[in-house]
């Protein structure tokens, strides 16, 4: 893909949990040579930053502190990847002050000038509305609980498919339903569903839908 001179290339992939938004969006970066953020984990990082402090997850006043200092560099994929921690961070992420400071944060990152790959939920809606590209990542909710319990049990957990998917119906009603940011796909989206897909189907087809808005991009 080519972008014009002074044009960074910046991609928002949204979509709703288990979806595989993060991957792909790990994928296409590597692919692209861009730079990458998942931000869920930011929304993460205050979530482990209120537990370890044993502060309330309601404590708006402490979790703004928290995302007031978040570190973008020192984001632990695998210690924020915890279940108990995912579920914190779906109720910290309510807060409009929190995703204020968060959101701030991913825009630093996106303007960096090289170009980058934002994942999350509200990335093509609120906190880059004019990416070069914008993807909605999305399965049915039995696709991603049935990937979410394989990736528990392979870590040695015990949640039933049952819990999962009632905890995949909890974050979805709380993601689309809040009244700040909420998730969904921005306007000018490419929709991209992963329920049939592998994950190297599902990265074709993303390549194909950045190609086709690159090359609708140029022509504009």
């Amino acid at each position: 893909m080519s972008e014009k001179p002074g044009r960074p290339l910046t991609i928002a992939i949204d979509g709703p949990a288990a979806s595989g938004k993060g991957t792909l969006a790990r994928q296409i970066a590597a692919a692209y040579g861009l730079r990458h953020l998942d931000t869920g984990l930011t929304y993460r990082a205050v979530a482990k930053a209120l537990i370890d402090a044993g502060a309330a997850l309601e404590d708006v006043a402490a979790a703004e502190r928290a995302a007031a200092v978040v570190d973008l560099g020192s984001l632990d994929r695998a210690v924020l990847s915890n279940h108990v921690i995912g579920e914190a961070a779906s109720r910290i992420a309510v807060m409009p002050g929190v995703r204020r400071a968060l959101v701030e944060a991913q825009r630093r990152f996106a303007q960096s000038g090289e170009g980058a790959v934002l994942d999350g939920r509200d990335i093509g809606t609120v906190v880059l509305r004019d990416a070069a590209v914008k993807l909605y990542v999305t399965a049915s909710p039995q696709a991603r609980a049935a990937r979410r319990h394989a990736e528990i049990a392979a870590a040695g957990g015990s949640e039933t498919l049952a819990d999962v998917l009632a905890d995949i119906e909890r974050r979805d009603a709380r993601d689309m339903g809040r009244a700040d940011s909420p998730l969904k796909p921005a306007p000018d989206a490419h929709l991209l569903d992963t329920s049939e897909l592998d994950i190297q189907a599902a990265f074709r087809a993303a390549c194909g839908l950045i190609e086709q808005a690159s090359s609708d991009r140029e022509r504009m």
